[in-house]
């Protein structure tokens, strides 16, 4: 099909879809499958958790690198490509023989998915009229909700044959996407004539975020004292600092710091981190709270995780429709506040809690999550013009995916911090069904500050939501130069007596 027929845009996001139900499922599969890993593999408790945070590196570091080269040399290849590497990095994962072998296929697989996550709301916001462009982002969410419902009850089932083909599920499915995308998809943006790329930004914002996570994670487990934290903390702290200047001075950066001159961009951007850091780790927290804690075997703990996922499906189709017709400025900062709520209630769960509250509150969090999460994408992403929307994309990913690999390091750091070591095994290991209510009551008691902690800072992001502009207002829309200069001369005419 054409790219100018009326419906080229319905095909368009077809290909989109299908590689957020990818990501989406995958990543419920995989943490469903956390604690047979780890008796499979026999891995440590931090090699497990960095299992999941090697991924979420890789692909929130490089989607800057992968929206950039997609703006110079095209969507439409950049998407094929980034299916055919899940495939390859899905099969190599499920032969991984220990776990630092799963770790660098993790890494692999999040490169690909650096490059889904940098083109699917590009090549949705070129196919798509401003009107309907919160319709196609909820229709993108609502399909990723489809995927986190499905993943970890698939992800319990596929660990009941074994968890190789947690992974290996992946490939016909991406290598599906890599056709459907080859055949579908059409070249609408103009190649970006500014040529370059920022490898000193990549590399000192890849060593600086992986040396601030490592330490975070690893300070709950061996102690803040220990020399290897301390250093990676010190990498951390001075090196994503001397990102942010080697940003302003390059002349081909990695991250272009003038996107956020706009406001709306800007403020929306910080919510999205801020939404990440509040809301990612929350299934990290329950897959080890039902199968630990509460003894749940991996099916029936992913079909407990589902109301979160459902809430999302309902929220984020409804909150896109009514972005496009009211704005989203309202909407984002209600669904954080609706997220902050759920979160604050699951603070009242104990062990031996009956499951129709948590998955009342697990549906509270996902319906906040459906109301933000949508509207706010595409607020963001209309602001910017064509040819620069691969690396606002870009952008937008990579600090909401900063914020949820640091919601997962700290969260953590919180959970393990003086829980025995021995109980700790037991939990994280799907293996806690013996334990007494003294010796889970540590964790529990963690569990509930980190969910604190996570609320207020859902609380901050619905404040920073209410900073910006309404998409109505000159600050909140991007304007052609033409339109700005006419509307400056009638203004100053308007003005004249």
């Amino acid at each position: 099909m054409s790219a100018d027929h009326e419906n080229y845009k319905w095909w368009a996001l077809s290909c989109t879809s299908l590689g957020m139900l990818l990501v989406a499922t995958n990543s419920g599969t995989l943490i469903i499958a956390l604690p047979d890993l780890e008796r499979a593999l026999g891995t440590s408790l931090l090699t497990l958790v960095w299992v999941i945070l090697a991924y979420m590196i890789s692909s929130t570091v490089l989607v800057l690198t992968a929206g950039r080269l997609s703006d110079l040399f095209g969507r439409k290849t950049a998407f094929v490509a980034a299916f055919l590497i899940f495939a390859a990095a899905s099969l190599g994962a499920g032969f991984a023989a220990n776990g630092t072998q799963l770790i660098l296929w993790r890494i692999v697989q999040g490169v690909g998915g650096a490059f889904i996550f940098a083109n699917g709301p590009a090549l949705v916001t070129d196919a798509f009229p401003r009107e309907q462009l919160g319709m196609a982002m909820g229709t993108n969410t609502m399909v990723a909700a489809v995927g986190l419902v499905i993943g970890p009850v698939l992800g319990g089932a596929l660990v009941g044959i074994s968890w190789q083909w947690v992974f290996w599920f992946n490939v016909p499915f991406a290598l599906l996407g890599a056709l459907w995308a080859a055949v579908v998809l059409r070249e609408l943006a103009t190649p970006d004539a500014h040529r370059g790329l920022d490898i000193p930004g990549t590399l000192t914002f890849v060593v600086g975020l992986t040396g601030l996570v490592y330490g975070i994670s690893r300070g709950g487990i061996s102690g803040w004292d220990d020399t290897a934290v301390i250093v990676a903390l010190v990498v951390g702290v001075v090196l994503l600092p001397l990102f942010v200047l080697i940003e302003a001075r390059s002349e081909a950066p990695m991250l272009d710091l003038s996107i956020f001159k706009n406001r709306l961009f800007a403020a929306a951007t910080a919510a999205a981190f801020l939404n990440g850091l509040s809301r990612f780790a929350l299934m990290f927290i329950f897959v080890f709270y039902y199968q630990g804690a509460q003894g749940d075997d991996p099916i029936l703990a992913g079909i407990k995780l589902a109301p979160m996922a459902i809430g999302m499906l309902i929220a984020s189709p409804i909150a896109g429709v009514y972005a496009d017709r009211h704005g989203s400025k309202y909407l984002a900062a209600a669904g954080m506040m609706a997220t902050a709520l759920g979160l604050a209630l699951m603070t009242t769960l104990q062990a031996d809690t009956g499951y129709w509250l948590g998955g009342l509150y697990l549906f509270l969090v996902g319906i906040g999550s459906g109301m933000f999460n949508s509207p706010n994408t595409a607020a963001m992403m209309g602001t910017v013009p064509t040819e620069r929307r691969g690396i606002a994309a870009g952008a937008r990913t990579m600090l909401q995916n900063t914020g949820a690999i640091l919601s997962i390091a700290f969260v953590l750091a919180i959970i393990t911090a003086a829980v025995p070591t021995n109980v700790l095994f037991k939990i994280f290991s799907g293996l806690a069904s013996g334990l007494s209510s003294a010796q889970l009551d540590p964790f529990i008691a963690n569990m509930h500050t980190a969910l604190w902690i996570l609320a207020a800072i859902s609380v901050l992001g619905a404040a920073v939501s209410m900073m910006r502009p309404s998409e109505g207002s000159p600050a909140g829309r991007r304007v052609p130069r033409s339109v700005a200069i006419e509307e400056a001369i009638s203004e100053e005419v308007e003005a004249t007596p």
